[in-house]
């Protein structure tokens, strides 16, 4: 339970101007994914000039060495880690700009909006001396988005050890509280035949047909699909397989030598990687040998499902948390994407929870983000952290 008094202290040390700063100055450095160094570097030394303790782990990507910041109490407890992804989505760079309440700009909302909170919670948290034993550690990178990044410097922080006891991941999620999340692969497919493109009436209907064979593949897909919408979670809904993009052919009477497909696969907790790669590679091989074709499939894993438990005790912290800044606890549920949250959990064992601002316009050139709730963020990071780490 956080002390009223402690929650006042907290709302009253949040400063909305100096977080509002932190967010503009993070996006008025463009950081698309692969190219964070700049940004990475601006926010190391404002942490340093702020006095916190700074490392700059390389974690397998020298070209931006990711930032990892420490404030301790002073007494032995558990860590509570923060972090968050500096780089972007490659889309036109959107400068920042604060109007009526909203906060605009690349990365508003995805999210150096978050991560501006996070400093806040760690400057707030040090300011009012309210963090009695244990201690943060905040952790920023480069490489989460996909296509342009594998997830991998992350990973390697994961596995060098800069993790805490449990972390909290400031993404535009903030309508319920994920226990669960699902795994998710990308599925790239290329149905190619021997041969050139040829008109249809100079031997192009004696070709084998990527286009007849990639309609199989849709066909076979959709009643995967099927099957596995009985695979359910009472949290986080159903399995899938998921065509999104078909491209084929130059013109309507030749006969092209590729078709390329791409789609996504999600799957529960309860189901490993390979099964649900598995079938997918089946149909793959079914499909090139009844269409006399070659099919070249990839199901890429961007991040393995997961599930925490509704006990533990970082549930709490946080429940009471947002409970104390808000009025309300939120109701459990599922996340419905993946991020580093995912692995976390799998590659670390760490409980993680995603939670940040009520934004919009992710992955567009329309990002934007109240302030209000960039303080609200801010507020329940800071809570969160003063319950987890000095029960």
């Amino acid at each position: 339970m956080i002390s009223s008094q402690t929650v006042t202290d907290v709302c009253n040390a949040i400063d909305p101007e100096r977080l509002v700063q932190t967010a503009v100055d993070l996006i008025a450095i463009p950081s698309p994914t692969r190219s964070a160094t700049r940004v990475a570097d601006f926010l190391a030394k404002l942490l340093q000039d702020e006095g916190f303790a700074v490392e700059r782990p390389v974690a397998g990507w020298s070209e931006s060495p990711a930032v990892a910041a420490r404030f301790a109490s002073g007494t032995d407890g558990k860590t509570l880690q923060f972090n968050g992804h500096l780089d972007t989505v490659h889309l036109p760079f959107v400068p920042p700009r604060t109007e009526d309440g909203l906060l605009y700009g690349s990365g508003a909302s995805d999210m150096k909006g978050g991560v501006a909170a996070m400093v806040e919670a760690l400057r707030v948290l040090r300011e009012t001396e309210a963090l009695t034993a244990g201690s943060i550690l905040l952790t920023a990178h480069d490489l989460h988005e996909r296509p342009w990044g594998d997830g991998s410097q992350v990973n390697e922080l994961i596995a060098s050890g800069f993790v805490g006891d449990a972390v909290l991941l400031p993404e535009y999620l903030s309508d319920r509280l994920p226990l669960v999340g699902r795994g998710q692969a990308s599925l790239q497919v290329e149905v190619t035949r021997e041969g050139v493109p040829v008109h249809e009436v100079l031997g192009g209907i004696d070709q084998p047909s990527v286009i007849m064979a990639g309609a199989e593949l849709i066909c076979r897909l959709r009643e995967l699909d099927t099957e596995l919408s009985q695979l359910t979670h009472p949290l986080a809904g159903r399995e899938s397989v998921f065509v999104g993009q078909v491209h084929a052919g130059e013109m309507f009477n030749q006969s092209p030598t590729k078709l390329e497909l791409s789609g996504t696969r999600r799957w529960l907790p309860s189901t490993t990687m390979d099964a649900a790669r598995e079938p997918l590679l089946q149909i793959f091989e079914e499909v090139a040998q009844t269409h006399q074709v070659q099919v070249n499939g990839q199901v890429a894993v961007s991040r393995d499902a997961y599930e925490i438990a509704q006990n533990d005790p970082l549930v709490a912290a946080f429940q009471g948390a947002h409970e104390a800044a808000t009025g309300h606890e939120l109701p459990v549920g599922s996340k419905p994407f993946v991020d580093d949250g995912n692995a976390f959990v799998r590659l670390g064992g760490i409980p993680a929870i995603t939670h940040g601002p009520a934004a919009t316009g992710a992955h567009t050139i329309n990002e934007q983000v109240p302030v209000e709730e960039l303080v609200r963020v801010a507020t329940v990071y800071a809570l969160t952290a003063i319950s987890y780490c000095n029960s």
